[in-house]
């Protein structure tokens, strides 16, 4: 199904997901969708590997703990999520030296905690991890300083898609 992007989120510089200074990153996009969901576009890298041509667990995880992190800043977007729990169900082997895409969404949200889900997608659409956490509510300046949002968090400069098929 495709859907219109509504926007495009800042990328760190050294982050592991989304960090464009970090040669090991997977150097992922967030994008905001007409829905209310974030949708992260990625590439995977061999150097991303546990085995041969599968992705490690781990960065399945990171990914969805970002992207499920990144989609209260839709509506909220002076608030970062602070991982209280994370629970994740392999379904297929994630590829490497692949462009796939995650996406995420809130399913609760409190006044001092979210929740929400999220899926790593293959390239045919088959979903091959999914994800439910729960998060801390913080303002962005409680966990950063100023120099990081000043030399660090920005928006880079490239072509937004206009739609994403999920």
């Amino acid at each position: 199904m495709k859907h219109k992007i509504t926007g495009k989120q800042n990328n760190s510089s050294g982050c592991l997901v989304c960090g464009d200074h970090n040669e090991l990153s997977l150097n992922t996009r967030f994008y905001e969708l007409d829905n209310g969901e974030v949708a992260a576009v990625f590439r995977t890298e061999e150097w991303h590997q546990s085995y041969p041509g599968r992705v490690h667990g781990g960065m399945s995880a990171a990914v969805l703990d970002e992207t499920i992190g990144r989609a209260l800043c839709v509506t909220e977007p002076e608030i970062w999520g602070v991982t209280i729990e994370l629970e994740l169900k392999y379904r297929k082997p994630v590829p490497t030296g692949a462009v796939l895409t995650a996406v995420g969404r809130i399913t609760r949200n409190t006044r001092k905690i979210f929740e929400g889900t999220g899926e790593i997608l293959l390239p045919d659409g088959t979903v091959a991890v999914e994800a439910k956490g729960k998060y801390f509510k913080m303002q962005i300046k409680e966990l950063v300083n100023g120099k990081f949002l000043d030399d660090e968090w920005y928006q880079i400069e490239e072509d937004i898609p206009e739609e994403i098929d999920l």
